[in-house]
């Protein structure tokens, strides 16, 4: 597998008009320790990152759209050849917002949803009204010809509304569809006995995997959740169809998994680079090492890309190539990101 760069989320603000239960970086209103840094700064972080390469940069948070220049970000992003994209909470979208985001090239707008209805959605969000701002921005993007996707995330509160939510991101119009599997990093610690069970998990793999073998209009994936490529694997090897070698394809043929820190990565509102958007751990910081310099020689993406090193379960198995694990749960719930995913109840064979 090449490691290079592809997908890089870029935490440009901690500041959020929201406070949602699962929240990685505990966003609110005002962050203590965590300010905004200058757009002067933020055009050096993108020089440096197109001196190596040239990713999908998502501009995310927090809520992007709470600093007054996230659009000159985008732009400056855009002149030096970048696909800039924009995660938002959809709350704050307008006519305005969605004439800055054409104006400014930003190629794709990612929405989150994590219920069918508002009393669902806003419980998840600790925001009355946030169901109903997210339904808005997705209509005013409809009407913009801004493509969107949507990221819905699950607990033991909102599981049972895994299908609904898939139906309404479809009526919506959206482009594709995540089912995130939460990580407890964040604010996420908190609900920790909120996390949905193993045997639930693998339920809802399952459901996805039949559901996607019918799904010909948008592209809807699992994430925080690679067993399921393995899950993908084992059905191809049980007589598999035309979907399993499609998504066979999709799964070996550059992506995988746990794509973390192997060609995905976070750069926080502090210049820390991660793994990705759930792992807690810095590989380096911008504002001393090179954004090249770190990719390539951080001791972290060197342990998380050797996938011989991998502990327990993980170590022994036959789809570590394909799955890896989720580092980022790992080390939530265990202290050591080389460990063996614990949502997992495979056996590999060698362990039989």
């Amino acid at each position: 597998m090449e490691f290079t760069p592809k997908w890089i989320a870029w935490e440009i603000t901690r500041r959020c008009n929201l406070k949602c239960v699962h929240c990685r970086s505990s966003s609110g209103l005002e962050v203590d320790g965590h300010p905004d840094f200058s757009l002067e700064e933020a055009k050096l972080v993108i020089d440096d990152i197109v001196s190596y390469a040239s990713p999908v940069v998502v501009l995310s948070g927090g809520e992007p759209l709470m600093r007054d220049d996230v659009f000159d970000i985008a732009s400056y992003g855009t002149s030096k050849g970048l696909r800039m994209c924009l995660a938002t909470n959809g709350v704050l979208v307008t006519q305005e917002i969605c004439d800055k985001i054409k104006e400014s090239e930003i190629k794709m707008v990612s929405l989150s949803l994590d219920g069918s209805t508002a009393a669902v959605h806003d419980d998840f969000r600790n925001q009355p009204g946030a169901f109903d701002g997210m339904i808005n921005a997705a209509r005013l993007f409809k009407e913009n010809d801004i493509p969107f996707l949507i990221n819905s995330s699950f607990t033991k509160r909102n599981k049972d509304e895994v299908p609904q939510v898939y139906t309404l991101a479809k009526a919506l119009g959206a482009t594709a569809w995540y089912m995130f599997m939460i990580v407890p990093t964040g604010r996420g610690e908190d609900i920790m006995e909120e996390l949905v069970p193993q045997d639930m998990y693998d339920d809802l793999l399952e459901w996805h995997y039949e559901m996607e073998k019918n799904e010909h209009d948008i592209l809807v994936r699992p994430t925080c959740a690679p067993s399921y490529y393995r899950l993908v694997l084992q059905k191809k090897k049980e007589g598999g169809d035309e979907f399993e070698r499609r998504s066979l394809k999709f799964s070996t043929g550059g992506s995988k998994g746990c794509l973390a820190g192997q060609v995905i990565c976070l750069i926080d509102v502090d210049g820390n680079v991660l793994p990705c958007s759930y792992f807690p751990m810095g590989a380096g910081n911008i504002r001393e090492q090179s954004f090249k310099d770190i990719w390539e020689n951080s001791k972290l993406f060197h342990d998380m890309r050797d996938f011989k090193a991998y502990k327990g379960r993980c170590g022994a198995c036959e789809y570590v190539n394909v799955c890896g694990g989720c580092r980022a749960r790992a080390y939530a719930m265990s202290g050591d990101y080389m460990a063996e995913e614990p949502f997992c109840n495979y056996v590999p064979k060698k362990l039989r």
